[in-house]
C-alpha cells in the first residue's frame, strides 16, 4: 500500500510539474503573440502616418493646399492618439503640428522654409518608425 501511495504521489507531482510547464509555455506564446500584434500595429500606424505626411498638396491652389495640410494634421493627430511608442507618438504629433500650423502666407511667401520644416519632420517620423 505504501508503494501505491508513493507512486500516486509521484504521478501527481509529475502531472503538476507538466501542467505548470505547459502553462508557462502558453503564457510565453501569448506574450510573443502580443508582441507581434504590437509590431504589426506600429507598422500600420507608421505607414498611415507617413502616407499622410507625404501627401502631395495642390500646387495650383495654395488655399486648397492649406486645407489639405490641415486635414492631414487632423488625421495625424488621431493616429498619434493610437501610438503606444512614445518616440513615434512625439514624431507623429510634431508632424501634425507642422501641418496644422501652415498658413496661406507660408505657402505663398516662404514655401521653401515651410517645405524644409516639413521635410525635417518627415525625416524624424521616418527615423522614429525604423
Amino acid at each position: 500500500m505504501r508503494v501505491t501511495t508513493r507512486l500516486a504521489a509521484a504521478v501527481t507531482t509529475i502531472a503538476a510539474v507538466t501542467a505548470l510547464t505547459a502553462c508557462g509555455t502558453l503564457q510565453d506564446a501569448s506574450q510573443a503573440a502580443g508582441a507581434v500584434a504590437d509590431t504589426a500595429s506600429t507598422v500600420q500606424l507608421c505607414t498611415e502616418a507617413l502616407a499622410q505626411a507625404t501627401t502631395a498638396f495642390d500646387t495650383d491652389s495654395p488655399e486648397r493646399a492649406v486645407e489639405q495640410a490641415h486635414s492631414a494634421a487632423d488625421n495625424l493627430s488621431a493616429l498619434a492618439a493610437d501610438a503606444a511608442d512614445t518616440t513615434i507618438n512625439e514624431a507623429v504629433t510634431a508632424m501634425a503640428a507642422t501641418l496644422r500650423a501652415v498658413t496661406l502666407e507660408d505657402l505663398v511667401l516662404q514655401p521653401a522654409a515651410w517645405l524644409e520644416d516639413k521635410a525635417t519632420k518627415v525625416a524624424n517620423l521616418t527615423a522614429a518608425c525604423t
